[in-house]
């Protein structure tokens, strides 16, 4: 049975995502920050609760005996995020930002990634077929946000943009470093989460889809990529 580790999996597009690996045979390990919360999401699901913050070293290290001692990983979904322009907190460009602003956003969707994603490698590979999916979005595109008439220009931030770029680069070049596994970057769409106050356009199942896709991929399928539900992205 295929063993799926999702990060920030106690709602939104990861709780949705673990219910479709569940419900397609998955062993899914739902890693939350609240015991509470994580807990109780993962009894509805019949999931795994894994408690894990992916901005602690102590966290992360517990979390991958945790999943160590219950027979291993297949499947990584970096999925936790924040999106602090939401908030209203000034990381746009211009005059009010700050190294400080930009770091509390990369700590959780940059750092974070690369902690989790460091720390169950040794797990990853002893997995026949191991994949990992890391949740980006359609405005880490370079070439989206530099295209005046597409939805993301008109995009004002610079933190959260900025984070899910250095995420695509990292989802290439660990691809590269790694290609027995499937590694891959995905836009789920402009999804109705709490990340962004619930205005997004479209439902939790429609953007978990193409996490799901991906995470499910066998050793033919595509490595290094960006994609939605509907193909490939530009980078």
């Amino acid at each position: 049975m295929t063993a799926t580790l999702i990060t920030g999996a106690n709602k939104g597009l990861g709780y949705e995502t673990a219910r479709r690996l569940v419900a397609a045979g998955h062993t899914v390990h739902l890693g939350c920050r609240d015991a509470g919360r994580g807990r109780r999401a993962a009894e509805r699901l019949g999931a795994r609760p894994v408690l894990l913050d992916v901005t602690e070293d102590a966290s992360v290290a517990a979390a991958v005996r945790t999943v160590a001692a219950d027979g291993g990983l297949d499947v990584l979904i970096n999925n936790a995020g924040i999106q602090r322009e939401m908030a209203g907190d000034g990381t746009t460009v211009g005059a009010e930002l700050t190294a400080d602003l930009m770091r509390a956003t990369f700590e959780t969707n940059v750092f974070g990634m690369v902690r989790v994603t460091h720390a169950f490698l040794p797990l990853l590979r002893r997995s026949t077929a191991p994949v990992v999916v890391n949740v980006s979005s359609g405005l880490a595109s370079l070439a989206l946000l530099s295209t005046p008439g597409t939805p993301a220009y008109d995009y004002p931030g610079i933190a959260y943009p900025a984070s899910k770029t250095a995420v695509n680069m990292l989802t290439v070049q660990y691809a590269k470093a790694y290609p027995g596994f499937r590694i891959n970057a995905v836009e789920p769409g402009f999804t109705s989460t709490d990340l962004n106050g619930n205005t997004g356009h479209q439902s939790v199942e429609e953007g978990a889809e193409i996490i799901v896709r991906m995470a499910r991929l066998g050793p033919d399928g595509p490595t290094g990529g960006f994609f939605t539900a509907e193909g490939p992205l530009p980078w």
